[in-house]
């Protein structure tokens, strides 16, 4: 793979023009023809791998910032808009005991196989869910006991240290890492068509994606009324890491996953690599 610039004249200029995330937040809004998707994932229950469309939508968001978008893999720290070490999708689950969402992150998800995907998430979601699941998603606990007064100040301290500075808080888990490349939540599950969600300003995640409810539309193909199932999902994107050009190839890399479910059933290799 050719060698990528992330750190741009223009991204310089973006990161010193734009504050994190209300002056940068743009979005995009699209429809996923999830036909062919939904038939795999039948098919793949029948032979005993318990997917849905969150791992599957996980896995594509994971594998087109591994190989088709990778210069939006990135994050900005001191100004520069540098490289993530790997390409994180952080997944948000409901909590089981209260009416409040938290997550994990699915470490090198542009890496794994849908299987494996499946498979994490089997062991994870119900840690999440249960409250077990140890991480910087669970400081808001910490934070909450925190009196009134001192607690905005002290979320301004870490988000300080940890996006300005760009400094690890090992003791609380908490890094520019710690939410991913991309955080994913499926709006759908709570019959909502589709969502505008947040970029949360101390996660310094550049992408958060809302898959809405799938469901059977009418629309034209080859000149043809049909029915197919469709997907609407909504991103939310940081303008100094991502331009519309590549907020639209990562798009369209995940529409060709959805249209090619068959290709996130084994680890990509490098001869799958795009330049």
């Amino acid at each position: 793979m050719s060698k990528i610039n992330f750190d741009t004249p223009w991204r310089k200029m973006a990161a010193a023009l734009y504050l994190p995330p209300t002056d940068s937040r743009t979005y995009g809004m699209t429809e996923i023809d999830c036909t062919r998707t939904m038939a795999f994932i039948r098919e793949q229950k029948e032979k005993g791998l318990p997917l849905t469309v969150t791992h599957f939508t996980a896995a594509a968001i994971g594998r087109a910032l591994e190989l088709d978008v990778p210069e939006i893999n990135a994050y900005v720290k001191r100004g520069r808009v540098l490289p993530r070490p790997s390409a994180d999708v952080f997944v948000a689950v409901k909590m089981k005991k209260m009416s409040e969402m938290s997550g994990f992150r699915l470490k090198n998800a542009g890496q794994k196989s849908l299987t494996e995907i499946a498979d994490e998430f089997a062991r994870r979601v119900e840690n999440v869910r249960e409250d077990k699941e140890k991480g910087a998603q669970s400081n808001k606990y910490i934070l909450a006991r925190i009196p009134w007064p001192f607690r905005r100040p002290v979320f301004l301290l870490l988000k300080w240290i940890v996006v300005t500075l760009g400094i690890d808080l090992k003791f609380l888990r908490f890094s520019a890492h710690s939410f991913g490349s991309a955080l994913l939540t499926n709006v759908g599950t709570w019959g909502l068509e589709f969502g505008f969600p947040a970029l949360m300003p101390a996660s310094n995640l550049g992408i958060v994606i809302a898959i809405g409810k799938v469901a059977p539309k009418a629309v034209v193909r080859d000149g043809e009324i049909v029915i197919r199932d469709m997907m609407p999902i909504v991103a939310v994107l940081d303008h100094r890491v991502i331009d519309g050009s590549q907020g639209g190839k990562l798009a369209n890399a995940v529409k060709y996953y959805f249209n090619n479910p068959e290709a996130l059933l084994k680890a990509p290799d490098d001869s799958e690599k795009r330049d």
